[in-house]
């Protein structure tokens, strides 16, 4: 049996019934970003190269790769947090819908209300599980407590937390277990009612258990959210996503259902990562 088709065993994916159920939903969805001709360059380093790349909205989309292959670089270009870093530059274009986020017009702080982020590691605010959830919606001129106990409560429940920490709400959010703080950060994010999902490696310091509830919950999110995940965990990937994206070397080198990708790829060098033969 060879390499690839022994994978295959091991990588759970969704099953015929279930592709051709999501593909009519993929083929009539609406784009949310459309990337063009994407380079970026960390001082002379280029990291991002010709990415081309179109995301529907209301899907799960993974992007995976080896280390070091622009995944993170990419996501965070998404909502422009990559200028953060000193001497970056970019060419081309990333639309979402319809407008380029890179054009110099468009407020990154509109952009950041509607593309929420959560990374890698849970990063709560030194602050109560309330106040986390609140920060969001008061920064918005949010001040009357009935609508915003609303949007903790419903933020709470939406992240799948509700149930551990309504009882409270007032201690400081840094009481909460990994994963538990992981919900809540991604819970802030609902707060202020996103379009859009960005998820860095985020169980990749979780338990088995925690990252089973945030892949459960990624699942129920997509029926509201746009959701892109970067992961290096490609069962994971094989699990929760609509469609995936395969980064080598700061290059897209293939991009597909989900199914398609971890059992008939088109490039061999998707093969071989998906195999383990490098990695």
């Amino acid at each position: 049996m060879s390499t690839l088709a022994n994978n295959k065993m091991k990588v759970q994916v969704k099953s015929k019934q279930d592709e051709e159920t999501e593909a009519a939903t993929v083929e009539s969805g609406k784009i949310v970003y459309d990337t063009k001709d994407l380079n970026l360059w960390y001082s002379e380093t280029h990291a991002l190269k010709d990415i081309n790349l179109e995301i529907n909205e209301k899907e799960v989309t993974a992007i995976i790769g080896p280390s070091g292959c622009g995944k993170s670089t990419y996501i965070k270009t998404l909502n422009r947090m990559v200028e953060l870093v000193p001497g970056v530059r970019t060419t081309g274009t990333i639309a979402y819908k319809g407008k380029n986020i890179l054009d110099r017009s468009f407020k990154v702080e509109d952009l950041r209300t509607q593309v929420g982020m959560v990374f890698q590691k849970p990063n709560p605010f030194p602050k109560s599980i309330y106040e986390n959830i609140t920060y969001g919606p008061k920064i918005h001129g949010i001040r009357n407590k009935k609508i915003l106990d609303e949007i903790v409560e419903n933020s709470l429940r939406g992240a799948y937390i509700w149930d551990e920490v309504k009882d409270r709400l007032n201690e400081n959010a840094y009481g909460l277990s990994g994963g538990q703080q992981q919900r809540l950060c991604i819970a802030r994010a609902l707060a202020v009612q996103p379009d859009v999902i960005l998820m860095d490696e985020p169980t990749s310091a979780l338990d088995p258990k925690s990252t089973l509830k945030i892949e459960e919950l990624v699942q129920d999110l997509k029926k509201e959210y746009s959701l892109i995940i970067v992961t290096h965990n490609m069962q994971q990937a094989a699990r929760i996503s609509d469609k995936t994206a395969f980064f080598l070397n700061g290059e897209v080198v293939e991009y597909d259902k989900t199914n398609t990708i971890f059992t008939n790829p088109s490039d061999s060098r998707t093969e071989d990562y998906i195999s383990g033969r490098f990695g």
